[in-house]
């Protein structure tokens, strides 16, 4: 490895610093090197002030001027720790310095990394100790609380934001999570809707904490989303609640439905011996992965056949959802791969899984928020592309949908 090239002039700067504060070991080096900080901030505040009054320090003012006024102190946060500084003063109080601000105490960007560190999962005990460990200050858990508290403006401004007129494919889907409530913890859900607009990018239209998941909340949902702007849905891939189609079709009542597969296989196996298990789904798979619609339609005659007498509720199940189970069969494999299953959704869930299973329980709706916003936000920083084929996809969208895309 090549020798790394230092400049002469710093390295004669830096010969004068050891002669003077003579460090012993790296502890002394971060204590010289606070010290340099504090003594450079407060000759930039000096400065500062000259420039504002008009005359250097050691001079007379006139008497129609601004002049001097002593010192104030306070104690700077920063990453090297507390640093102490005189902080000069003007007879008007009309000094307004910019290196440090009047009122500013914490000049280490602390507060963006403690939200930084909260919208990595870690709890508001951890943040705190975390900082102290580092930087050698307490922040207390109420002023990580108070500091995370600042981005709610910002949340409420995300989800009331204006939506496009026109996605041509939605996901919906709730995610369970335990909340304190009244002194109890209770089961609250995050109602979840992401998009894919007219560009083809996937998009988190916004998140709902609620209670348990019902068909009545998602029509509360639904009905917001018209509210900000959409016009117009083409297709809605859901899990099996009961009620969510009609709750979708009140507002939205030309959207097709298409029922998640993976959802279906799940609830309707959820009774189903495991020693039968997997030759059912084996079955199962012949009918959501035939090649057509009348090819599902047969292997589905045969699948009843053959396992209705021991599993009726399985194939019940089948059999009265198919006309939501099957919408995908109209479109060509691209759009298939899509809606057939909530799979956007399941991998969106994943990470905020990931973010927040180091809080088992939430102390409130606010912080279950304020978690979820910073997990979405870390999550889709990497939505960069838009939806693979994109364009044949829309072009086979606009036949099927006629009049109702503008391409």
């Amino acid at each position: 490895m090549a020798k790394i090239k230092r400049d002469p002039k710093r390295r004669e700067a830096i010969k004068k610093f050891i002669e003077l504060y003579q460090p012993e070991s790296v502890e002394d080096i971060y204590e010289s090197l606070k010290d340099m900080l504090g003594e450079t901030i407060e000759q930039m505040l000096e400065t500062e002030l000259e420039s504002q009054i008009g005359y250097p320090k050691g001079d007379k003012p006139q008497a129609a001027l601004n002049s001097r006024n002593g010192y104030s102190t306070k104690v700077l946060k920063s990453k090297a720790g507390a640093v102490p500084i005189n902080v000069p003063r003007d007879r008007y109080g009309e000094f307004e310095p910019k290196v440090v601000k009047k009122y500013q105490t914490d000049i280490s960007h602390i507060e963006e990394q403690i939200i930084s560190m909260y919208g990595k999962g870690m709890t508001v005990r951890d943040i705190s100790k975390h900082v102290q460990d580092i930087y050698g200050f307490s922040v207390s858990e109420g002023l990580v609380s108070q500091i995370t508290n600042k981005i709610l403006p910002t949340i409420t401004e995300w989800q009331n934001r204006p939506l496009q007129e026109i996605y041509p494919i939605i996901f919906l889907d709730a995610i369970h999570y335990n909340v304190k409530q009244d002194g109890v913890i209770a089961k609250k859900a995050v109602y979840i809707i992401i998009g894919i607009d007219i560009e083809g990018n996937k998009d988190v239209l916004g998140m709902w904490v609620g209670e348990n998941e019902s068909s009545k909340f998602w029509l509360t949902v639904i009905n917001e989303l018209k509210n900000r702007g959409v016009k117009d849905i083409l297709i809605a891939s859901i899990d099996g609640l009961s009620g969510f189609s009609d709750a979708i079709h009140a507002v939205f009542p030309k959207t097709e439905i298409q029922r998640c597969i993976i959802h279906q296989i799940r609830s309707s196996t959820r009774y189903v011996n495991y020693k039968d298990k997997k030759e059912l789904v084996k079955d199962l798979k012949d009918v959501y992965k035939a090649t057509s619609l009348d090819v599902a339609e047969h292997n589905l005659d045969v699948f009843s056949e053959k396992w209705n007498k021991k599993y009726p509720s399985c194939v019940n199940s089948w059999q009265s959802n198919w006309a939501h189970l099957s919408s995908y069969f109209k479109y060509p494999q691209e759009v298939r791969t899509i809606i057939y299953t909530t799979n956007a959704m399941e991998n969106f869930n994943r990470q905020l899984r990931k973010v927040t299973k180091s809080k088992s329980i939430f102390p409130s709706d606010t912080a279950l928020s304020k978690s979820l916003y910073l997990a979405m936000l870390d999550s889709t920083s990497k939505w960069t592309s838009r939806i693979r084929n994109w364009d044949y996809i829309l072009n086979h969208l606009a036949i099927y949908f006629e009049g109702r895309i503008k391409i």
